[in-house]
């Protein structure tokens, strides 16, 4: 079964000190007397300066960086993508959740700062306001052709191999939910 990103973290931060040599509360001493503010200054620096890995480096940034923040809520992350001149969007995202969520108890909605990535597994759909007038669904149906709303990805997303424009609640319907549930399925 497949780890879900907040797994993958927890995982990391448990073998930090075994597979960089120091733990988490170190790398940030190390890191505050730097005075660097930026996300890709410190990864550069645990990178270069210290020879940690990648995802080591991304990780200890982004602890360094929230340190004493209370984390972004879900809900938090939504309502910022649903704001302003997307604000008028919310009903179809909120039909969409509702929509996903009926297809069993394993659905789980995890909002990002641009999109909200849904899961079974894996990963079978975004859902991402694109325009103040268009939310676009991305959906993983490798080997379903494209035809009508159900258009290929293209360069929205290489997360999913298709897309559905959605304007308004009213398209948020039964072929939708279709292709929703066979993803679903998939995954």
């Amino acid at each position: 079964m497949a780890k879900s990103p907040e797994e993958m973290a927890a995982a990391m931060k448990a073998n930090i000190k075994e597979k960089t040599g120091k733990t988490l509360p170190q790398w940030l001493k190390i890191i505050k007397p730097q005075k660097l503010e930026k996300h890709g200054q410190i990864v550069k620096f645990l990178k270069s300066d210290h020879g940690v890995t990648h995802g080591f480096a991304n990780m200890i940034a982004h602890e360094y960086l929230n340190a004493g923040k209370p984390a972004s809520g879900g809900s938090d992350l939504v309502d910022g993508q649903y704001k302003g001149a997307k604000a008028d969007l919310r009903p179809v995202y909120d039909a969409l959740v509702t929509m996903v969520e009926k297809f069993g108890k394993d659905v789980e909605v995890s909002p990002k700062k641009a999109y909200v990535s849904v899961r079974r597994n894996k990963q079978f759909a975004i859902i991402q306001p694109s325009t103040k007038d268009r939310v676009d669904v991305g959906i993983n149906l490798k080997g379903t052709k494209p035809a009508g709303r159900l258009e290929a990805s293209g360069s929205f997303n290489a997360m999913v191999s298709h897309r559905v424009r959605i304007t308004s609640k009213r398209d948020v319907n039964a072929e939708l939910k279709k292709w929703l549930k066979a993803a679903y399925d998939a995954a």
